[in-house]
């Protein structure tokens, strides 16, 4: 009996011990990680990284790990007009399938599924914000973007007509979309400007727009968008997804 105790005490402390070891070697991946993807996409500030799956060691042995959660807070995203950036806020992807060299110095993931969010100012910088004529006499221009409820985007415009602005700004709820890696937005009605009869092509140069949005982390595209009190939620999904390398 004494001899069995004192197997079990060494089992416990053994495995104590690896546990130890395994938490040791998981946190020291994750900084070396966020480094790498740190430089290799430009972030500016260190991102969060987290590589779920227990015990971390056997993964590492096997060559491949389970799932790694990968957090940007602000991610500069080309625009697609001539170097502009966007930002994308609170980048949050989660890494299926991880496989690495064997020096560590590159990682591919088989799959990736995320979410993130445009904010409405952000969004707003596509958009006609500068007075644009319409109609003779009639000039508009989008002034604000913001939450319309049930997925839409309410879509604000302000309208001088013969010289004089409208009292108040006119608004159309908008329905926004992914197509082909643009953020579209088209508005569902169009908004009157003083009773002006205007052409519906000319009202939806003002109050259409589309953002494209390219050089996402590691290749991952966008999916699907829909309006929320902040901003624009996107979802990102993609195969074989660079982390390093």
């Amino acid at each position: 009996m004494r001899a069995l105790r004192i197997l079990l005490i060494v089992v416990v402390i053994l495995g104590g011990l690896f546990v130890i070891a395994d938490r040791v070697a998981v946190n020291f991946a994750e900084d070396e990680a966020a480094d790498r993807l740190k430089t290799t996409e430009n972030l500016s500030a260190t991102p969060d990284v987290s590589i779920k799956g227990f015990p971390f060691l056997i993964q590492v042995a096997g060559g491949s790990l389970d799932d790694i959660e990968v957090g940007i807070q602000d991610y500069e995203a080309a625009a697609g007009n001539g170097g502009q950036k966007i930002r994308i806020d609170d980048l949050k992807a989660d890494m299926q399938g991880v496989e690495f060299s064997g020096d560590y110095s590159s990682a591919t993931a088989t799959s990736a599924t995320g979410t993130a969010t445009i904010a409405y100012d952000e969004l707003l910088k596509t958009a006609k914000s500068e007075p644009t004529q319409v109609a003779p006499g009639v000039t508009a221009n989008v002034v604000g973007l913001s939450d319309g409820g049930n997925g839409k985007i309410k879509v604000t415009v302000e309208a001088t007509v013969l010289g004089t602005k409208l009292p108040e700004p006119v608004s159309v709820l908008s329905s926004v979309t992914v197509v082909d890696g643009e953020v579209r937005v088209k508005a569902d009605g169009l908004p009157k400007f003083g009773g002006v009869d205007i052409a519906e092509s000319r009202v939806r140069a003002i109050t259409d727009f589309q953002q494209k949005i390219d050089g996402l982390p590691g290749g991952i595209q966008l999916d699907n968008v829909q309006a929320a009190p902040n901003g624009v939620e996107i979802t990102v999904k993609g195969s074989n997804v660079r982390l390093a390398g």
